[in-house]
């Protein structure tokens, strides 16, 4: 089965000191990516790990695809205990990053301990450089991308880097590469900061050979001549039709439509787009490129979840305002969601929605911790109480745009995730706004759900883009890969359950499978969901499906 090659580099930020080992068996059981991650994130970090401590790892990891010249290829992953919701949390970003972390023959880096100076870190196929950068203190995202390129002629798509809501530690400050693109949520930008570890560079020569399969290039044929419409609006696209026939979160979930969703919408962002953006060897080019004329902003985006975080949710019905909130966050390191729904809930308990002026404030002073951005940093679990809001979070995790009270299937998606209110978790969204399934009632829905999460698990293995779906289908992913399309959903369903286990040993059970609202016979959904994966009904994976050796080595 085609699986990611090269080795483990671990960076021991305490001691200054790299090494390099072999991880191919444990390529060969799970592929690259969230997989291999995710198993040495189980065995090797100690279960009762501070987030924000030494003794949480930082994994930076790829897969086999990213030695291909196929599009939807253009990604990498990062794996860590998330700050926010203080269980282990795996994201990816796109973006140029992911062919450069090849090119040093790696396929992944471990990053431990916590330096006592701030640090940047040169990975190249020759090895591993530790310098000190107290100048780059507080500095944003594209200050540092500048300062790495004149001291090592590097650009911004080598680089993953922590802005100044890294270094302060807000418990959703992303990790930040080709200055735009995000590993977005769960928090693994403070993990960077705590660990004092403001950027990484990465260049090489040498990417290990791996024979990928000639149907990459039928996948890559026929992307670059689709007319989908996520080329000219990326997620945005459907943002209007949401709005129309299902939910809208709007005004701090308060309300399920939005009056000015065409101000904010896929038409408003593609006006304000100015060139073609893509990701590295994609040639379907969905990401957006952004200018306001009149006030001269440009930013990346915003898609879909910043229009419904710092949109609809904030009561804002300008897209400049959007794009703007869009750019203090990549400049900032911020996720968007957890930002803008946070900030939304700030509003609401100031009777403030649609007042731009103040959300943009409230960015700055989140992203430098300063005043009131002190709370709002925390996340809305750990400062609802004190803003007197409801508490929009599941698992710590604030919800995305996909309604679950509108198709409710992606509701017990948010209840069943290991990250949190996560809609790219599983893919039951897609099927429920298709008519695939229907969106009301949990009926039947468990096993669909399970497939789901353990689909996407894969694919984030591999490393392949969710919005492949249509072009890399499930037959052409098994000639890719060389197995059928069962092996490799137990493939994904092992790494759901490590993850799963993981978090067991940290207190999580049935009582964190939960939601803000109800959903028709939720309960016996959820009694499914475990039966279906052989879990025990508090929501624990029993021992027997977790070898001895692995539980022994991560409880040490």
């Amino acid at each position: 089965m085609l699986h990611g090659k090269g080795t483990l580099l671990t960076i021991d930020l305490t001691e200054r000191e790299p090494r390099e080992e072999d991880v191919d068996d444990v390529l060969e059981s799970f592929v690259g990516g969230r997989g291999l991650a995710t198993k040495l994130a189980h065995d090797r970090i100690p279960f009762d790990a501070d987030p924000l401590g030494p003794e949480n790892r930082l994994y930076f990891s790829s897969g086999p695809l990213q030695q291909s010249q196929m599009s939807f290829t253009g990604r990498m992953n990062a794996t860590a205990i998330s700050p926010l919701t203080d269980g282990i949390r795996s994201t990816n970003a796109g973006g140029f990053l992911s062919r450069n972390f090849v090119e040093t023959g790696h396929i992944a880096v471990e990053i431990v301990g916590e330096s006592d100076e701030l640090l940047a870190v040169h990975v190249t196929d020759d090895g591993v450089e530790f310098e000190e950068v107290p100048e780059l203190e507080g500095a944003e995202v594209s200050a540092t991308s500048e300062y790495v390129e004149g001291v090592r002629d590097l650009g911004a798509e080598h680089l993953v880097t922590a802005g100044p809501a890294g270094e302060n530690e807000v418990r959703y400050a992303c990790v930040m590469t080709s200055d735009t693109r995000a590993f977005g949520r769960g928090g693994l930008g403070a993990v960077m900061g705590a660990k004092n570890l403001k950027t990484m560079s990465f260049d090489g020569d040498s990417a290990p050979e791996i024979e990928i399969p000639d149907v990459q290039m039928d996948v890559h044929r026929d992307a670059a001549q689709s007319d989908d419409s996520m080329k000219r609006q990326g997620t945005t696209g459907g943002t209007e039709f949401i709005n129309d026939n299902f939910s809208l979160p709007t005004r701090y979930f308060t309300e399920f439509s939005f009056e000015d969703v065409e101000h904010i919408g896929g038409d408003a962002v593609e006006e304000k787009k100015y060139k073609r953006g893509t990701c590295s060897q994609c040639a379907f080019g969905c990401k957006l490129p952004t200018r306001d004329e009149e006030t001269g902003l440009e930013t990346e985006g915003p898609e879909f979840e910043t229009v419904f975080s710092f949109g609809s949710n904030a009561g804002v019905g300008d897209i400049v305002d959007v794009m703007k909130s869009n750019e203090l966050c990549d400049e900032l390191g911020l996720d968007t969601i957890s930002a803008g729904v946070t900030v939304s809930a700030y509003l609401k308990s100031e009777d403030e929605f649609g007042n731009a002026e103040l959300v943009h404030e409230l960015v700055e002073k989140i992203g430098r911790r300063e005043g009131v951005g002190d709370l709002l940093a925390e996340g809305v679990d750990r400062c609802h109480d004190e803003l007197g809001v409801e508490n929009w979070t599941s698992k710590g995790l604030e919800f995305a745009a996909h309604d679950g009270r509108a198709i409710n299937g992606q509701g017990l998606s948010y209840a069943t995730s290991n990250s949190g209110a996560d809609h790219m978790y599983s893919e039951i969204l897609g099927a429920e706004y298709s008519g695939e399934l229907d969106p009301e009632g949990l009926e039947g829905k468990a096993p669909f759900l399970v497939e789901s999460e353990n689909s996407a698990a894969f694919k984030d293995s591999g490393v392949l883009c969710a919005f492949s779906s249509d072009y890399a289908t499930e037959e052409r992913i098994e000639e890719l890969f060389g197995a059928d399309w069962d092996e490799l959903l137990e493939i994904g369903g092992r790494i759901v359950e490590l993850e799963r286990h993981f978090n067991n040993q940290r207190g999580f059970d049935r009582s964190d499978d939960d939601l803000p609202y109800d959903l028709p016979d939720f309960e016996q959904a959820l009694d499914e969901y475990y039966a279906e994966r052989g879990w025990n009904q508090d929501g624990t994976v029993p021992e027997s499906r977790i070898s001895g050796d692995e539980s022994a080595a991560s409880a040490d």
